[in-house]
């Protein structure tokens, strides 16, 4: 039987900055059992980027020492996105790329995620190795003594190169010229404000930026893709000032828009126009692309039109992957934003590339953002979230079985149930399609009303 990870979830481990198992120590210990773990390699270096939270930078600094302890050499990204670290670490040679970052939760979350040499997030088995390390440690209190290990809070050069190749790398990536697109930019506070502008700028997009002012506790605050229905109200009172609006999650590893007229679009609706655009060109593999279980049946509907097949995975964008990597597909993502394009190097979900991309295919069809979409019919869907006190099987919680059971048979194949735990916080998540908004909303409320009455915190 698999053994389940303690400390990693879906994306790298997570929690509240200052508590376990993110506190100074905890942290240390997390940077030596991974320094460990690169030893191995021929040349043991990691590259290191965070996001805007003001614990971030304290975070960072414990990872480097307890991978400096163990003799890994560290090179710092300082405010970087996600995928930016993944760029570095399979560009420029080094064993691993540490991200310090919680994405899109609060600013009082934080998070340390791994890419290993390759760009690909680690596997689950080298997750439960490490994490097998720490807990050794921690148990040991010789061994998780620092005091005579520790080097000097890391001022390493280099920043400001590093996070320049990754921003010319998405530059080369464009082909079309982008200057005659209006575009609202939300950074959200986050990383992207930090690579964002010079990108845009450096393509000549007629970009204008907001919620680029973090202050170490407001991102994600109001804004992002977290919010992109206020992004898509700036856009439509705009009245055809933009062309259209993207917003960015705190680590901008997802991209979510706005069409000019202020209409959200999604990830759902980003994997269509791409798919489109890939098939056309023959460059979707096998005609397929890979969503998640949370994507909306209208999608699916969509691309059968267009000839294509759309497999689902776990949600998370690391199993998308996997999926993608097992199928030989191009195209992959998450109605959440994250999208990964594999008819090139990337290796993760990147907002930033994900945006150019989107951009690029307006210009080459000649197409508004809105008319690119326009046939998809979305059912109608509601993601509720119950806060629960433990994450038991829904099997093994009778009243739950029963309730998700009889929502199964009450939408009799005209709608879909998918009730699963956050891989990154203590949620239950309820979502429901249906061909009606009635129907939709009487399944949802049945569902997660056991679910609150037997696991509700």
């Amino acid at each position: 039987m698999n053994e389940i990870r303690q400390l990693f979830g879906t994306d790298g481990i997570r929690g509240v900055a200052g508590e376990f198992p993110l506190t100074r120590q905890s942290t240390y210990l997390i940077g030596r059992a991974l320094g460990h773990d690169l030893m191995r390699a021929t040349t043991p270096r990691a590259v290191i980027g965070q996001d805007t939270r003001e614990s971030s930078r304290w975070i960072a600094d414990r990872v480097a020492e307890g991978l400096a302890a163990v003799g890994v050499e560290i090179h710092s990204a300082g405010v970087i996105t996600t995928p930016g670290v993944a760029f570095l670490a399979r560009s420029r040679g080094f064993a691993a790329g540490v991200v310090i970052s919680a994405s899109h939760n609060p600013w009082t979350d934080n998070g340390i995620k791994v890419f290993s040499g390759d760009g690909f997030k680690l596997t689950d088995m080298r997750e439960l190795a490490i994490e097998k390390e720490i807990f050794g440690l921690l148990e040991n209190p010789s061994a998780a003594d620092d005091t005579a290990l520790r080097v000097s809070g890391p001022s390493l050069p280099g920043e400001a190169e590093l996070r320049h190749a990754y921003i010319k790398s998405l530059v080369e990536s464009v082909s079309s010229d982008l200057s005659n697109l209006r575009a609202l930019v939300d950074c959200a506070n986050g990383a992207a404000t930090a690579e964002a502008p010079e990108l845009f700028r450096s393509l000549g997009i007629q970009a204008t930026f907001i919620h680029v002012s973090p202050d170490g506790r407001n991102i994600n605050e109001g804004c992002g893709a977290l919010h992109p229905e206020i992004l898509g109200n700036m856009v439509g009172e705009a009245a055809g000032k933009f062309d259209f609006g993207v917003t960015f999650d705190g680590d901008a590893d997802r991209a979510l828009f706005s069409d000019g007229r202020g209409h959200v679009v999604n990830g759902d609706a980003v994997l269509l126009l791409a798919a489109r655009d890939l098939h056309t060109q023959g460059k979707l593999k096998g005609d397929t692309l890979v969503a998640t279980t949370m994507s909306n049946m209208g999608l699916e509907i969509a691309l059968k039109k267009s000839g294509i097949r759309m497999l689902r995975a776990n949600v998370g964008d690391k199993y998308v992957l996997e999926e993608m990597l097992k199928t030989g597909a191009t195209l992959g993502g998450e109605q959440s934003g994250h999208i990964i394009f594999r008819d090139g190097d990337s290796t993760t979900g990147d907002g930033l590339l994900t945006a150019l991309r989107l951009m690029d295919i307006m210009v080459r069809h000649g197409k508004s953002l809105a008319e690119l979409v326009s046939d998809l019919k979305v059912f109608p869907q509601k993601i509720q979230n119950v806060r629960v006190r433990e994450k038991i099987p829904f099997a093994q919680v009778p009243v739950v079985k029963s309730a998700i059971e009889a929502a199964e048979r009450e939408l009799d194949g005209n709608g879909r149930i998918v009730v699963r735990y956050s891989g990154t916080e203590a949620l239950a998540r309820v979502m429901v399609e249906a061909e009606s908004e009635e129907r939709m909303r009487a399944v949802t409320s049945a569902v997660t009303e056991q679910i609150q009455k037997a696991l509700g915190a």
